[in-house]
């Protein structure tokens, strides 16, 4: 698979001391008082706890992944993790304590959650977030501010400065350099301070006030800015961004904060920059809400993409010893002519007057060495024949990885090539071929020896009603084309190309050309065929597709067939719009 198909996602926007507030400034009137109620680990560096007010539960993410480092509400989420190690010292250090207090001092991106028997006493135990790139750690204080528990431990080697860990009195982070902003400072005072040293205009700003990131920057200063030494600024331009300075400190301050999505990431003050993503229609949310769901696709695309790179990496290595071990049969094939040359070398031998022992005894070998050899094509074929399908198993999987577009649907694709290394360690048959007639299904995604679960293929509608059912592995295509299928349905796929079987429920209602079009579509856009304008398709008669003995769920074999030309462009108006 060609590695240009893998699309890495936009770089993260990093949550800065700008968005910090904005959470918290969501958090208090939300969380004030509530009790804690559960702590579980979603990831290796995430975890969710849950907390209980007047209003039900909710639930808070506090990650310290480097790339990542975040906090905010989250939807309430599957149970998982609990059994960590940091998430029941969590369990055990908070059990039956409230959240009575929210720190966050200056422009430092720490934020300290008091917990306490109730409002009001005095706080037993701080959990704090250290949100600072790759420094960031979540730590369990308790009342002594001494470390019970921690995610990350610091030893000094890793940091001279400031080592962490178990019983360890919590020391904060150094000093932030520079100024805080303060509204109360004046035009001629700040511009002074950035005048200091003919700088670029966004260096100028982050060395001389704490909490700039290069999201605020971007947001601050007008395309082009960011690289002006300060000593080119017109009267008109300073007040321009002393204006803009002012109106983000306004907002920081009073906390009018409000979430808005740009091209580049997303911002919680102010107005949007000109080409901002936020549609008109869609619904308002709050700050918390849009982190959640920003972090929530940035990550799940950058999972996704791992997943199919580890994944195509193993395709990739099977497929080469499979190659390998093809080629290793066919030289032995091919070496099985030579036994009729040996045969008439052991003939010679013995056609001699009076042949000596050594002839007879060459002769012999050459007779066991011929017979041996044709014995071989027996055990030959079928093992080349093996190699032919499962090389064409994988090359289908590569299709079906190419083309899947969420975590569920490679993980799939995982238990699928987990299921036939392990049935090829044990000798088993192939799990996928196809040749001549056959065209090639996908084996059930597995998580180990287990097959739970129906399958769930892809369901679509023509423009007249008609349902369309679409394989996306090898288990939805044996399901959708003998266990789903009725007499009068028909069945489609992209001829001689790895790709999804397509079924159009034509048994319900007598299918127009319109409805055999739009089914060939899908079968050529779900083909290895998707670049192209126009892909033969093969379409029979559901009832007339044949099991393969020994073969892998989802192999037919079919005689015959109608050839259709399929748009896979075209089959995009079927699709729901968030698929490509």
């Amino acid at each position: 698979m060609a590695p240009s198909r893998l699309q890495a996602p936009s770089r993260l926007q990093a949550l800065d001391v700008t968005t910090l507030r904005a959470v918290l400034a969501e958090w208090r009137p939300l969380l004030l008082p509530s009790r804690f109620e559960k702590a579980q680990q979603a990831s290796p560096h995430a975890l969710q706890i849950g907390l209980r007010s007047l209003s039900g539960i909710h639930w808070l993410e506090l990650s310290w992944q480097a790339e990542a480092a975040r906090l905010h509400t989250i939807p309430p989420p599957p149970r998982q993790g609990d059994g960590s190690t940091l998430a029941q010292q969590l369990q055990h250090g908070l059990r039956g304590l409230a959240l009575v207090e929210i720190r966050q001092q200056g422009w430092e991106r720490v934020v300290e959650l008091g917990f306490a028997r109730r409002p009001g006493e005095p706080v037993q135990r701080w959990l704090v977030a250290e949100l600072m790139g790759r420094h960031s750690n979540l730590l369990l204080l308790d009342a002594e501010r001494q470390v019970v528990a921690l995610a990350r431990q610091v030893r000094p080697q890793q940091s001279r400065l400031r080592p962490i860990g178990t019983g360890d009195p919590y020391q904060p982070p150094p000093p932030l350099a520079g100024e805080p902003p303060r509204l109360e400072e004046s035009f001629e005072g700040w511009q002074r301070r950035l005048k200091l040293l003919p700088l670029p205009l966004a260096q100028a700003l982050r060395g001389a006030y704490q909490g700039i990131s290069p999201a605020l920057l971007r947001q601050l200063l007008p395309t082009g800015w960011g690289e002006r030494p300060v000593d080119t600024l017109s009267p008109s331009e300073w007040q321009q961004l002393w204006q803009a300075w002012r109106g983000w400190l306004e907002v920081v301050e009073g906390e009018c904060f409000s979430w808005q999505r740009e091209p580049e990431g997303f911002r919680c003050w102010g107005a949007p920059d000109a080409g901002a993503v936020t549609p008109t229609a869609a619904p308002t949310l709050t700050v918390n809400q849009g982190l959640a769901a920003y972090f929530g696709e940035h990550l799940t695309a950058q999972a996704l993409l791992q997943r199919r790179q580890q994944l195509a990496h193993r395709l990739q290595t099977a497929a080469e010893r499979e190659h390998r071990q093809a080629e290793e049969q066919q030289a032995l094939l091919a070496a099985v002519p030579e036994s009729e040359a040996l045969q008439r070398r052991a003939d010679a031998l013995l056609s001699q007057r009076q042949p000596s022992r050594a002839c007879i005894e060459e002769a012999q070998k050459l007779y066991k060495t011929a017979r041996k050899r044709r014995r071989s094509v027996a055990a030959i074929t079928p093992r080349l024949e093996l190699h032919h399908q499962r090389l064409a198993w994988l090359d289908a999987s590569r299709t079906y990885l190419e083309q899947a577009d969420s975590l569920e649907q490679v993980e799939q694709l995982v238990g699928e090539l987990e299921a036939l290394l392990a049935q090829r360690s044990r000798g088993g048959q192939p799990d996928d071929g196809q040749g001549g007639g056959v065209q090639k299904g996908n084996r059930q995604a597995r998580r180990g020896p287990t097959t739970e679960g129906v399958p769930q293929p892809l369901e679509l509608h023509t423009a007249s009603g008609l349902p369309l059912h679409v394989g996306r592995n090898h288990r939805q295509n044996e399901w959708i084309a003998f266990r789903q299928a009725r007499r009068g349905d028909l069945w489609f796929h992209a001829q001689e190309l790895p790709g999804s079987h397509v079924v159009l429920k034509s048994s319900q209602q007598d299918a127009s050309e319109a409805d055999l079009q739009a089914a060939a579509d899908l079968a050529a856009h779900f083909s290895r065929g998707r670049g192209n304008r126009r892909v033969p398709v093969v379409m029979v008669p559901t009832e007339e597709l044949q099991r393969i003995p020994g073969a892998a769920p989802g192999t037919v074999r079919h005689r015959g067939g109608t050839v259709l030309w399929g748009e896979p462009q075209r089959a995009l108006s079927l699709l729901p719009e968030q698929r490509p």
